[in-house]
């Protein structure tokens, strides 16, 4: 496992993908969070809050994290590296995780610029240090957990596709739902007392409990049996392909 996700992070970081998309995310945030006219300029709010930042980082990562997990088993299925994989000594359970792990570890990475935000934040306000750092902490545990999520519904998109454009569109479409589908389609009230339900079988209201600075084991056990799901359905689809 270890081997697979030292292979993957050099294949990353080796070709300066990882470096660009870091860069690209970075420079997006960056744009929306202190220069464009919208309702996530930190300038526009007038607080000293980067709570803007974390509603809009959820929209990035939909589109982040499938350009890096696209890769994974699709190129290597596109290739025909995958049967050279098949033929090593390891098993398909460590292939699977070792490359959920290297996609979750960029997507965090792609979060280390933002501390030049909150430090920005952190100093501009009235009085210097006006923020509140638990809430701003709570919200980056829910960063990573999500990206954590997004991954492995990457993963399954990768481990279901051909090629690499129907894993990306695949897993930008999967995440999609899991996002804000479900919970857009519960605002309706269709379905009357199963609403609730609904609601909660999505990602937002999970992530939204940490952007409020709480942490509830409940729903890190969502995120944790998500992980799960996803990555046990593609280490079976993967094990069908072996």
């Amino acid at each position: 496992m270890f081997a697979i996700l030292k292979k993957e992070l050099w294949s990353y970081f080796g070709n300066w993908s990882a470096w660009i998309i870091i860069a690209a995310f970075s420079l997006i945030a960056a744009l929306f969070l202190f220069f464009f006219d919208n309702d996530s300029n930190i300038f526009e709010i007038g607080m000293a809050s980067l709570q803007s930042y974390f509603v809009l980082v959820p929209w990035l990562l939909m589109f982040i994290i499938p350009a890096l997990s696209m890769k994974t088993f699709a190129e290597e299925q596109q290739t025909g590296t995958l049967n050279w994989l098949f033929s090593q000594p390891l098993k398909v359970s460590d292939l699977v995780f070792g490359k959920f792990l290297s996609v979750w570890v960029v997507g965090i990475l792609c979060l280390i610029p933002s501390l030049v935000y909150l430090y920005t934040v952190y100093v501009l306000g009235v009085p210097e240090g006006n923020i509140d750092l638990g809430m701003t902490f709570g919200s980056y545990i829910g960063l990573i957990i999500l990206i954590a999520a997004f991954s492995g519904v990457g993963i399954l998109a990768s481990s279901l596709s051909q090629n690499q454009i129907m894993a990306y569109l695949l897993g930008v479409f999967m995440c999609f739902i899991m996002y804000f589908g479900i919970e857009q389609l519960a605002s309706y009230k269709l379905l009357g007392g199963a609403d609730f339900i609904l609601q909660n079988i999505g990602f937002y209201q999970h992530f939204l409990a940490f952007t409020r600075g709480l942490i509830d084991f409940k729903d890190v056990a969502y995120f944790v049996l998500i992980i799960g799901v996803c990555l046990a359905l593609s280490n079976h689809f993967i094990q069908k392909k072996k």
